[in-house]
């Protein structure tokens, strides 16, 4: 059984695979390696993956290519013959989509739509896609459900990802192709991606500079720890195919007659962002230089997650708390640096 990770090169996409490589499963990844961030990092994390992979002597075959590069695609599918795919290559970045739309249109619409068509055209059997918190925009109900109207995005990247979950759905119920997206919530950890506010806070105070907080530090993150997520990840994609009877007439934002799921994953504990910042300081033992900035247009105010539609299904539960979790990133973060 083969399977295709997407954006292997990335945060999530990174730990998904070191935990299939270590429970000795082989994986083909694909990522074109933007400079978004740091390349180096990226690069890196596929160096470890290799590592893990001669380790385990298990095959990890890694292409540096883009999703849009259509014959590249129809080539590896046919030849390769996977039965399941995990898609998690995307542009991301809340801001970095207010002044830059061209990326989100080639990477997060026109690339997933090539991945559609493989799934459609090479009969795969589950595809696991990577949605966002984004996606609630406006929505004013605590907390957030999969069953909320999430018809207001605040910004392209959040639009984005919502507009992959109803194409996703359509190809779901034209096609019968098992599709599962998952609404990830503000994943922290080691190897984590250089543009999150807690690496920034992390690299800042520890060099002495000024850290910047928006919505004067008003904000709340559901902050979820990446083993967490990689074990939601992993779970999903080792479960059977979805069999459901829905009524019709009963239907809700969180349900389909199609074999097509959406989930939140994440902690479902909502944390202040001055708070976190504390946290940040006492392990680290030093006090930040803040500067509060205003509400930063295309930011969601607030996260928090409703864990309860996951929670039904999955046995995968956070289990680290936020003071262990920060501890983890900060330790890999001095030694990744050599401080």
């Amino acid at each position: 059984m083969n399977s295709l990770i997407t954006g292997v090169g990335g945060f999530i996409g990174f730990h998904v695979a070191k935990s299939l490589l270590i429970k000795k499963k082989s994986i083909y990844g694909i990522d074109n390696l933007n400079d978004y961030y740091d390349t180096e990092l990226k690069k890196n994390r596929i160096r470890l993956l290799k590592k893990i992979a001669r380790k385990n002597k298990v095959n990890f075959f890694f292409y540096k290519k883009d999703l849009n590069d259509i014959v590249f695609l129809k080539n590896l599918f046919k030849k390769k013959s996977f039965t399941k795919v995990i898609h998690l290559a995307a542009q991301a970045g809340v801001r970095y989509s207010i002044n830059n739309p061209e990326p989100y249109v080639r990477s997060n619409l026109l690339a997933f739509v090539n991945i559609l068509e493989m799934c459609k055209h090479f009969k795969i059997k589950h595809l696991i896609f990577a949605s966002s918190s984004s996606v609630y925009g406006l929505t004013k109900e605590i907390p957030f459900s999969e069953k909320n109207n999430v018809s207001h995005p605040l910004n392209l990247y959040a639009a984005s990802k919502r507009s992959n979950e109803v194409i996703a759905h359509s190809y779901s119920y034209l096609y019968n192709i098992r599709i599962t997206g998952l609404r990830f919530f503000t994943v922290y950890g080691p190897w984590g991606r250089p543009d999150m506010a807690y690496f920034l806070f992390v690299k800042s105070i520890m060099k002495n500079k000024k850290i910047y907080i928006n919505n004067y530090g008003k904000h709340k993150r559901d902050f979820s720890y990446i083993d967490y997520v990689v074990d939601g990840v992993i779970e999903i994609y080792n479960s059977k195919n979805i069999k459901k009877k829905i009524n019709l007439s009963k239907l809700t934002p969180a349900d389909s007659v199609a074999p097509f799921e959406i989930f939140n994953l994440a902690s479902g504990r909502p944390i202040k962002l001055m708070d976190f910042i504390n946290t940040i300081e006492n392990i680290l033992g030093r006090k930040s230089k803040k500067v509060f900035l205003k509400y930063q247009k295309g930011d969601v105010k607030d996260t928090y997650a409703d864990n309860k539609k996951f929670f039904k299904s999955y046995k995968a539960r956070p289990n680290i708390d936020i003071k262990t979790g920060l501890s983890h990133f900060i330790n890999w973060y001095k030694e990744y640096y050599k401080i």
